[in-house]
């Protein structure tokens, strides 16, 4: 099995996972590549710039990636994430799922997407043609995902009396792609640049 560090600052390509030959029980691959766009709500985008807290980051994709494959029972779920500055068509994301069947190998797929956008410490800037920048949150590919995720974070809130997620358990208290300095938790962490 190869291996490979899922937070990387150089172009992304699918030849650094493993090939579906050597799972020869596996009949479906799911696979996600997230590229970006030129525009967000409204605004046309020019770059965007990817940060993240690389080793902490690094724990957590691998984490999620053995919990997804346990829960579908596939036998392949990788991730890999960009950092870096990225301009318009450039691969930000790929996730990729072997599976017995197709139903199994895109909802792994999907699922590896989604929890990496939204619980990982990957912080997403926006740089649009009018020369403003923001950080932005994550998105969620379905409503129903954006929907259960808001309760969630309610829920959190109101357990914790501020904004939470899963990165409590590994001591980091932020929400995906909003940018750690918004959050005074961060104050014993350094933010790490892959660049």
């Amino acid at each position: 099995m190869k291996n490979f560090v899922r937070i990387q600052n150089l172009a992304l390509k699918q030849e650094i996972f493993d090939e579906i030959q050597y799972f020869p029980e596996c009949g479906g691959i799911g696979l996600f590549i997230g590229t970006v766009r030129n525009h967000h709500e409204g605004l046309a985008v020019k770059a965007l710039k990817y940060t993240a807290y690389a080793p902490v980051a690094e724990k957590m994709i691998r984490q999620i990636e053995q919990e997804i494959e346990a829960k579908y029972g596939v036998s392949y779920v990788r991730v890999v994430h960009r950092v870096g500055t990225l301009d318009i068509g450039e691969t930000a994301i790929i996730a990729i799922a072997y599976a017995a069947h197709r139903r199994e190998a895109f909802a792994a797929c999907e699922e590896a997407v989604e929890r990496v956008k939204h619980e990982v410490p990957v912080w997403k800037e926006e740089f649009y043609l009018d020369g403003s920048s923001q950080f932005v949150e994550g998105c969620s590919i379905r409503k129903d995902d954006a929907d259960g995720l808001k309760q969630s974070s309610q829920i959190q809130q109101n357990r914790h009396g501020r904004g939470s997620n899963s990165l409590i358990q590994h001591g980091v208290q932020a929400h995906s792609h909003s940018h750690p300095h918004h959050s005074a938790e961060y104050a014993g962490f350094i933010e790490q640049e892959w660049m």
